[in-house]
């Protein structure tokens, strides 16, 4: 039996795309049009029966346990061509254009590209929302000819080469007789009309560039990634082709005070000790304004207080995030002689001259919070 893995010159484990490449390859040196001396012919066949085996699924797996699909037993070759091989794959190949495959003139209208614009918002913007005027600079239609492509007045011809078809067609000589091939008109590139002439101010091009301003509305929610979608306001096609879309890109700007997690926010707050056990009302600038922030009496370091609903907006869905204030106690560092005595008073008093070293069940300390973060609790 013939190996046609050998013929291709490829290994038993090639990839379609590489048996189709040796293919192409083996074809054009061996089409008797091409090749010169006596065999050529048959080599031709060898090549078309071997890759008309192994680009076949099917017959591939069937040539590897032993059968031979492409022999007359099999079913395969015959009298003409079955599976992954057919005409059109010689055509292509041999003279490098397709028979039949193109149908008509190829439209000179084509859809415009889409574009990517990235914004900067605050985080208030990304909280409420907000309305953007965006400066962008496009294609749009010509105004002079609105996108015929032609000076005004004038219109496209049909070509006088291709008769409006778009396509040429030659015929061939091959082992199979005489072959009619087509090709794209190289008069007029394919679309069966020629602009005899272009409008001075597009080049026949059917659009210019223009620099023109897009209103753009950010909802509450977004973030950072977030992509808005203007359909239809990108990119004019060629010759008045339907515009693509502007996809606008959110980046949001790091805020002094806030940090963002979801549609959450934090901020730590500082306070002294003394207002930490006493107790205190502290006031908090927030993208809603000044709030009020109650500090009970005993707030210990790390307690955090929510305030609801001041967070981000949710993007899709209405209310907002809240605000998770986190309470930090400062200690104070230096005292002089009148608060140094206040405190040993207070820790008289207290009992707490010399406080014992314990861990509270209720108030884990360090290696104990170690133990729950690592036993994932």
């Amino acid at each position: 039996m013939t190996d046609y893995y050998d013929v291709l010159g490829v290994s038993r484990d090639a990839t379609p795309d590489q048996i189709k490449k040796a293919y192409r390859k083996l074809a054009r040196e061996s089409h008797p049009d091409v090749a010169d001396g006596q065999g050529a012919e048959e080599r031709f066949k060898d090549v078309s029966r071997a890759y008309e085996v192994l680009s076949n699924a099917e017959k591939r797996r069937a040539y590897d346990m032993g059968a031979d699909p492409a022999s007359p037993a099999g079913g395969g070759f015959g009298g003409g061509f079955g599976g992954g091989f057919g005409f059109q794959d010689i055509f292509e190949t041999v003279f490098g254009a397709a028979t039949g495959g193109q149908r008509g003139p190829t439209p000179r209208a084509r859809r415009g590209q889409d574009a990517l614009i990235r914004v900067d918002i605050d985080l208030a913007e990304a909280a409420f929302g907000s309305h953007r005027e965006i400066p962008v600079d496009t294609a749009v239609v010509c105004p002079t000819c609105e996108g015929t492509c032609c000076r005004p007045g004038s219109s496209p011809q049909t070509c006088g080469v291709c008769g409006g078809r778009g396509v040429t067609q030659r015929v061939a000589r091959s082992f199979l007789g005489q072959v009619m091939t087509s090709s794209p008109c190289a008069a007029c590139h394919g679309f069966g009309t020629v602009i005899a002439e272009p409008c001075p101010d597009c080049s026949g091009e059917g659009r210019v560039r223009s620099r023109r301003t897009l209103e753009v509305d950010i909802p509450a929610g977004v973030d950072t990634g977030t992509r808005i979608r203007l359909t239809g306001q990108g990119e004019a096609g060629p010759a008045g082709g339907p515009t693509g879309d502007i996809y606008v890109e959110i980046r949001e700007r790091i805020h002094d005070v806030f940090v963002r997690r979801g549609d959450d926010l934090h901020a730590t707050l500082t306070i002294p000790m003394t207002a930490a056990a006493l107790g205190t009302l502290l006031t908090l600038d927030t993208l809603d304004g000044t709030q009020d922030v109650d500090i009970r009496p005993g707030t210990q370091p790390g307690e955090v207080i929510t305030l609801h609903g001041l967070g981000v907006g949710h993007l899709h869905s209405g209310g907002r995030g809240d605000l998770n204030v986190h309470v930090e106690v400062q200690v104070p560092t230096r005292l002089d002689e009148e608060q140094e005595r206040i405190l040993r008073e207070l820790a008289t008093a207290r009992a707490e001259e010399r406080p014992a070293s314990r861990l509270s069940p209720t108030q884990p300390g360090v290696f104990a919070r170690l133990k729950d973060k690592f036993a994932g609790r």
